[in-house]
């Protein structure tokens, strides 16, 4: 009886922790789950989380490195339209009006794109790519400009030289032109002055009505200009008229027997003579003028003119 008793309660005991396993598996087996959930899904966040970062240090990246070249591109196109400024300046050596137009639109294009560089963000390596590729042709044709540029600077240098010596000579030559024609034209003053009449031995009298001297100017009747025409074989011969102008202390012109021609005007004179000249010396020549009021005492000045020269000029004191 004990131990039917015994093995019953035996056997109810084991069914029940029997049910007690089997109730504890499930929950593990549930918490399992739960866990292996909770561990996807943070290895999940991580990954995306991972990714995120990654994308935006990739992102930064990127855009530091545009940064970058932006900045490395603004200085060669910098450098490059500064070229471009200091040889235009010389774009007068270049006669070719296709290749000047060339110059101006690549100038014009460097400009523009540096102008981008400066004040606009770049925002894909696309773009970086084309303004690098862009620079690349740009700086090639600078090169090509450089070169004809320099090639005529050089040539314009050859002609100025050359020019400068031509000039130099033309001067020299000018100088030595200058010089003959003084030469000549000295020459040709002493020529035309040695062909004029000299005077000499040139004199003024007063003289009495019966045609000796008189010492008192005031009482005098006639008043004599004598002189000498030396001889002058470079004088053309012939008929000479000779103008003789007497004038007064006061400065007033004796007689006005009517005018000559001289250096392009008319002048009055007090009397003329004509003589034959054959260029040997003619001495004693006289001319007179009858006075036709009483002449004051002080100093006379005697001019004589012939051939449109004005032969002597000379001063005559009388007193009273």
């Amino acid at each position: 009886m004990h131990l039917r008793s015994a093995c019953c309660n035996f056997a109810e005991t084991l069914s029940i922790t029997m049910k007690l396993t089997q109730k504890n598996k499930q929950i593990l087996v549930i918490a399992g789950i739960i866990g292996g959930l909770a561990l996807m899904s943070f290895l999940i966040f991580t990954t995306l989380e991972t990714r995120r970062q990654f994308e935006e240090a990739t992102a930064v990246n990127e855009q530091l490195k545009l940064q970058n070249d932006q900045l490395s591109l603004a200085g060669e196109y910098e450098q490059l339209n500064s070229q471009f400024k200091n040889y235009e300046s010389q774009t007068q050596y270049i006669n070719n009006d296709s290749i000047l137009i060339k110059y101006g639109e690549a100038k014009e294009k460097v400009e523009k794109l540096l102008t981008e560089l400066k004040t606009q963000k770049i925002t894909s390596q696309r773009r970086i790519k084309q303004l690098q590729d862009e620079i690349k042709t740009l700086k090639s044709l600078m090169r090509h400009y450089v070169e004809i540029i320099d090639s005529l600077g050089k040539e314009n240098a050859g002609l100025r030289a050359e020019n400068a010596e031509i000039r130099q000579k033309n001067e020299q030559l000018s100088s030595q032109v200058t010089a003959v024609s003084a030469q000549n034209e000295n020459l040709s003053k002493r020529m035309t002055l040695a062909e004029k009449l000299n005077v000499s031995a040139l004199s003024l009298t007063p003289l009495k009505s019966n045609g000796k001297q008189e010492k008192r100017v005031g009482k005098a009747k006639q008043l004599r200009v004598s002189f000498t025409i030396p001889q002058n074989n470079s004088t053309p011969v012939g008929e000479k008229t000779l103008f003789v102008r007497i004038t007064n202390p006061e400065g007033t012109l004796l007689g006005g027997n009517g005018t000559f021609d001289f250096e392009g005007g008319k002048v009055a004179y007090t009397e003329r003579k004509t003589i034959e000249y054959d260029g040997q010396e003619i001495a004693g020549i006289s001319i007179y003028w009858n006075v036709n009021s009483v002449l004051n005492p002080g100093q006379y000045t005697v001019e004589i003119f012939a051939d449109n020269y004005r032969l002597i000029s000379r001063k005559f004191t009388f007193e009273k």
